[in-house]
């Protein structure tokens, strides 16, 4: 199995609690035309909590290695959030993920 981090290279992002962001994800470093593409977002505040119906707007679309989350909104401020995409590419199963702050 290829050695990879599930992690995406952007990290301490932040995103205003007014602002509806709709967040990219190519897939090229873990492998082409994914496909079974899922998104979820989880409050980092204990308990860790899915709150993908409340915070996730829209569902994933795919374009070549790039795929396209739900819209992002709604968020509390001073919370962060976890979200995980989950995605098949030459018939592994893969699950990146990033956190978002949210602030004023």
């Amino acid at each position: 199995m290829a050695d990879y981090d599930r992690q995406v290279k952007e990290q301490d992002i932040v995103q205003g609690i007014d602002e509806e962001i709709v967040y990219t994800l190519t897939t090229t470093p873990w492998g082409s035309s994914p496909i079974g593409v899922s998104a979820k977002a989880y409050d980092l505040s204990a308990p860790y909590t899915d709150v993908s119906a409340t915070v996730l707007s829209g569902s994933p679309s795919v374009s070549g290695d790039v795929i396209t989350l739900p819209i992002l909104k709604s968020l509390t401020e001073g919370k962060r959030y976890r979200i995980e995409v989950k995605f098949t590419a030459g018939g592994n199963i893969f699950e990146a993920w990033f956190e978002v702050g949210a602030e004023r």
